[in-house]
């Protein structure tokens, strides 16, 4: 047999190494060696979508709307606390009484008037009315703290006074869950041009609000 050419011989000899070459660069860019590339952008895909979903849904309220606030008080108290006034009140107009709704009495008899105003504010979650309450106190300082009344109460009184007219007014604010509850309290003495006592004050405007909150949690 005739021998070939040295440069024939190195072509017939390299010719199926670069043939096999070929054929496992074909098998390893194929679609099989392709689909674990895929298979893990699809589970990055997946854990993005996991990430930026909502890991859990929102808390019921404890209080979904305000109760009429006009009947959480007791006849007798309004009648202790306010002489004189209808018992039936007077509910303040609101842009949306399911999340607010203020009741008023106030009289005079004789030449001391009282102002006694209720209101229920309902909010979307225990954290957001925790933090109007905190904001609520912050504005109202020189009070203390009621224990005893809903989750959170406040009390603070403050004399003031104008044409020579004093009036002292106790104002308490109470977290319960979702909800505040705040009481306004005041009176003057028109012969005196005097107030009410600091403890009168404050005790009335501690009584209306352990019924209110009473009243909040009985119509939940």
């Amino acid at each position: 047999m005739r021998s070939l050419p040295l440069p024939l011989a190195l072509t017939a000899r390299l010719t199926p190494v670069a043939v096999l070459a070929c054929a496992g660069w074909a098998l390893s860019s194929g679609p099989e060696s392709a689909a674990p590339a895929a298979q893990n952008k699809a589970a990055d895909r997946t854990g993005t979508q996991s990430a930026s979903a909502p890991s859990s849904t929102a808390a019921p309220k404890t209080y979904t709307k305000a109760p009429a606030p006009c009947d959480s008080l007791a006849k007798k108290t309004i009648t202790s606390l306010v002489p004189g006034a209808k018992t039936a009140g007077k509910e303040i107009a609101s842009t949306d009484q399911s999340v607010r709704r203020t009741c008023s009495w106030n009289a005079l008899k004789g030449y001391d008037y009282r102002w006694l105003d209720v209101s229920f504010e309902i909010s979307d979650s225990d954290d957001e009315a925790r933090q109007q309450y905190e904001d609520r106190v912050e504005e109202k300082s020189g009070g203390g703290r009621v224990p005893g009344v809903g989750d959170a109460a406040y009390s603070v009184v403050n004399l003031t006074t104008e044409d020579d007219q004093k009036t002292r007014e106790g104002v308490v604010i109470v977290r319960a869950s979702n909800a505040l509850v705040i009481v306004t309290y005041n009176g003057s003495d028109f012969e005196s041009k005097g107030a009410p006592g600091s403890d009168e004050i404050n005790k009335g405007a501690i009584k209306a609000a352990k019924e209110a909150v009473a009243a909040l949690e009985g119509g939940q």
